[in-house]
């Protein structure tokens, strides 16, 4: 399940590409709503697929009841004008015409997003159904007794089920990102408090492995820190000590997976001890480093405008240059059955000279206790790597390192 949700994502690693090199990322002028961007979404367009070939196999397997050795005519003349509902077809064939009408007028034309309409469509074709079964004379005609009311009823019930577990579901998650999307490119990094105007980005100080800046820029007039505050920092520092691990074995990874028709994106994996299993996405970026470092690495909160898979990213506290506390809730996937997960995160950020590193891993925080409506997750040691190219500036490689328990 981790490897499918990984790579769902190895589309958003190309767009991350596509649209830095074009420099327009997360600009709110490149976002339209679904409503501006399609007449109809695709989903919907499938479900009004689905009402017409209801309608149109009503009406074929209709046309060959009628077409005995009485002919179609006389059958046709008997069954309308003659009409008698114990013995008649008639009405089932009309019973799917005001299905077709009702639900294309209400979700084609009108393009409702409610499930009303087709709870009352559902509720006629079944109710009637069941009386007419009851009541009239058709299974004494043989096959087609039975097949037309069991079709007819079946596919009534196929209607409802995707319009409320794929129509609505899908379009109620375009609405969301479009809104996050929107959101969050109008609020602008938020790494520390303040306003910051066009292309002003907090950038910590450059690093070094192995270093121990914190304790000595405590003593140049930084405030100190709180016990609290000194675990996150250890913390952070723990992720990046295992990440630059993962980083040195390379040739240890084992290969899962490869996109290279179309972005080059590979997947791998590799167990870390006393963490498990550990998913490395590994891609190669159009784009300069610099750019990936402060539009990815430095803005958090912008992660949902290139990982549909997650549904928001917040800041909760600036421990100190390095490190940041953060919130981030991931979106539920097929249609509700795996409900959304929600983790709090320790990020140490880190600038080297040739490469820029986000790591982290889970922790507690008093403002985000665990919530009734979300499942709380457990990332362990991972993060953002960019490495430099140093042969061509515009370029860079990016390598995702997920370690995470979905509970």
């Amino acid at each position: 399940e981790l490897q499918h949700d990984l790579e769902r994502s190895l589309p958003a690693i190309a767009s991350i590409s596509t649209s830095l090199s074009h420099s327009q990322a997360f600009s709110p002028y490149g976002f339209f709503s679904p409503e501006k961007r399609k007449a109809i979404s695709d989903v919907r367009r499938t479900f009004c697929l689905f009402v017409t070939f209801d309608l149109l196999f009503i009406s074929l397997l209709w046309i060959i009841e009628l077409n005995t050795k009485d002919g179609i005519e006389k059958n046709l003349e008997s069954e309308i004008f003659e009409y008698n509902f114990k013995t008649s077809f008639f009405d089932i064939f009309v019973l799917a015409f005001f299905r077709f009408f009702v639900l294309l007028l209400a979700y084609a034309v009108v393009r409702l997003r409610h499930w009303w309409v087709i709870a009352v469509t559902t509720l006629v074709s079944s109710a009637f159904l069941i009386v007419k079964v009851i009541l009239s004379e058709l299974l004494t005609k043989g096959a087609f007794g039975y097949l037309l009311p069991i079709v007819s009823f079946v596919i009534a019930w196929l209607e409802t089920w995707f319009l409320d577990f794929k129509v609505l579901t899908q379009e109620a998650e375009e609405e969301r990102w479009y809104l996050a999307a929107q959101a969050a490119a109008a609020r602008g990094p938020l790494l520390y408090p303040g306003a910051l105007s066009d292309g002003q980005f907090y950038s910590p100080p450059e690093s070094f492995a192995g270093s121990d800046n914190e304790s000595d820029e405590e003593g140049l007039g930084r405030k100190a820190l709180t016990a609290q505050e000194k675990e996150y920092v250890r913390q952070g520092k723990e992720a990046m000590e295992v990440v630059d691990q993962i980083l040195a074995q390379e040739e240890n990874w084992k290969f899962e997976k490869n996109n290279a028709s179309d972005f080059g994106d590979v997947v791998y994996t590799f167990e870390i001890p006393f963490h498990g299993k550990t998913f490395i996405l590994k891609a190669f970026l159009q784009c300069s480093a610099e750019t990936v470092y402060q539009e990815v690495i430095l803005q958090p909160e912008k992660m949902i405008l290139w990982n549909r898979t997650v549904a928001a990213c917040q800041i909760l506290q600036r421990v100190e240059d390095n490190t940041i506390v953060s919130y981030d809730v991931a979106a539920g996937a097929a249609g509700g059955v795996v409900s959304p997960r929600d983790f709090v995160n320790v990020r140490r950020i880190e600038r080297r000279r040739d490469r820029y590193i986000s790591s982290g891993m889970s922790t507690t925080h008093s403002l985000k206790p665990p919530l009734s409506k979300y499942v709380r997750g457990e990332n362990g040691p991972g993060g953002f790597i960019v490495l430099k190219c140093p042969s061509n500036p515009r370029v860079c490689t990016f390598i995702w390192i997920l370690n995470t328990d979905l509970k």
